[in-house]
Formats: C-alpha cells, structure tokens, sequence
C-alpha cells in the first residue's frame, strides 16, 4: 500500500535489476527466479458496483469474514491481482469498503515485482520501502491494524501473505472513508477520494475533498484507478 507512491513504475525496477539481483545471489547462495508481474491493461472506466458472488480464485481464503485472518497465500509464480478476488471479497465486506475499489487498488499497486526475497533485498537498501501486494507502509500498517483481526500480526509479514496484505489495505481504506466530510466539495466520488487518500495520505485527501486542485502525480494514481475500474469490478463479481 502506499500512502504516498514514489515509484517510477517499471523503469526505477528495471535501472535497480542488476543490483537486486547481485543482492538476492548474496542473500540466497544461488539463483532465484523473478516472478512475472501483472501488467495492468488500459480498459474503460464503470461506475457501475460489482454484484456479490461467489467466485473461484487461486487466491482464495478460507476463513470467516470476521474471524480471523485467513489461511496464508504463499506467494509464486505470476501475480495477478483478480487471483485474489475471493480475499478481497471477503475482507471488504469485513471492513465495510467497496470490494471494486479495493481490488483496484490492488491493480494500482501491481507496478513493481511482488516477489517477497525482492522486495526484501529493495527494503534493505530503501528501509521506507512498502511491503505486500497492496504496497503498505510499516507506519499505516502499525496505525491500522489495533483492535482488528489482525491486530497481532506483522508488517515484515505482508510479502509472505498475501491475504493479510488485502486484509490490511481494506481496513487502512476503512479508516480513510471514516474521515471525508458528509458533503466534500470536490467533484470526486468517495471512493475516488479514499484512493487518493490510499496513495497520497489523509491530509492530502482531506485537502482534496475541500476541492484543493490535485496534483500531477495524484492524478496519474486516479487516471490508473479509472483504467482498472471496470476489469476490477468483472474480477470481484
């Protein structure tokens, strides 16, 4: 999760390779193949709410959606955020957010390798790195999780479990909604407006529901959440 996205997409990925992989050979003693990351793809933007359903998904949990956290999913191969679409059901109906935003969310965050020894290997060398396929930030992830179900887990966790990152990005999403105004004055949706929040922070948001102009790099992130609007909304059906 990212409450204030640095990336520079796939080219800062591409400029870091060599070094990452030199790191991994150290780490590992030998080879590690790299996964092959989700591309998300320019579709159309939907307005339209994903209908509630039961969907398979090679991502798919097994816990309550109020117990606690389910089964972990153990990262491989190739990520693809619509694998996840049974957790992101599961766990935006536990925290009460639109599981068509959460999922774009997810799709939003696929720009960069999720690959848990990778992401590791970046973290050493950018220690204010974000972990798990939602991209969160220790900070957010810490500010979060008190008093819910996952409340004694872990950031270090989040590469390794894949689910406990949806979950993690659904509450955090929770908690931004829980703070717009009743009638913001921008012309922003809620669900567009908690997205900026997801990827700019809650003061940012707040400023951008009182109709402060938003920026260039926010509204890339928002450009990218209405690209994968309507894929995100067929994935959570």
């Amino acid at each position: 999760m990212s409450e204030k996205q640095k990336g520079s997409g796939w080219g800062g990925w591409l400029v870091i390779g060599g070094v990452v992989v030199a790191v991994l050979g150290l780490i590992r003693g030998g080879g590690h193949d790299g996964p092959a990351t989700a591309d998300p793809s320019r579709g159309t933007t939907a307005s339209a709410a994903p209908s509630s359903g039961a969907g398979a998904s090679a991502g798919s949990s097994n816990g309550s959606s109020t117990g606690s956290p389910a089964k972990p999913s153990k990262p491989s191969g190739r990520y693809d955020p619509a694998d996840y679409a049974a957790p992101v059901r599961q766990y935006a109906a536990e925290a009460g957010v639109n599981p068509q935003l959460l999922m774009a969310i997810l799709y939003n965050e696929a720009y960069k390798p999720h690959d848990p020894e990778l992401e590791r290997a970046w973290q050493r060398g950018k220690p204010d790195a974000s972990f798990g396929i939602a991209n969160m930030h220790r900070a957010a992830f810490d500010d979060t999780k008190p008093g819910r179900p996952f409340a004694s887990r872990q950031w270090e966790e989040l590469p390794d479990d894949r689910n406990l990152a949806v979950q993690a990005a659904a509450w955090h999403l929770h908690d931004l909604a829980a703070q717009l105004p009743a009638h913001p004055s921008a012309p922003l949706s809620s669900d567009e407006l908690t997205a900026l929040g997801y990827n700019a922070g809650a003061g940012n948001m707040l400023a951008f529901a009182r109709g402060v102009k938003v920026g260039s790099q926010a509204q890339s992130y928002l450009d990218r959440l209405h690209d994968n609007w309507a894929k995100s909304g067929e994935a959570v059906k």
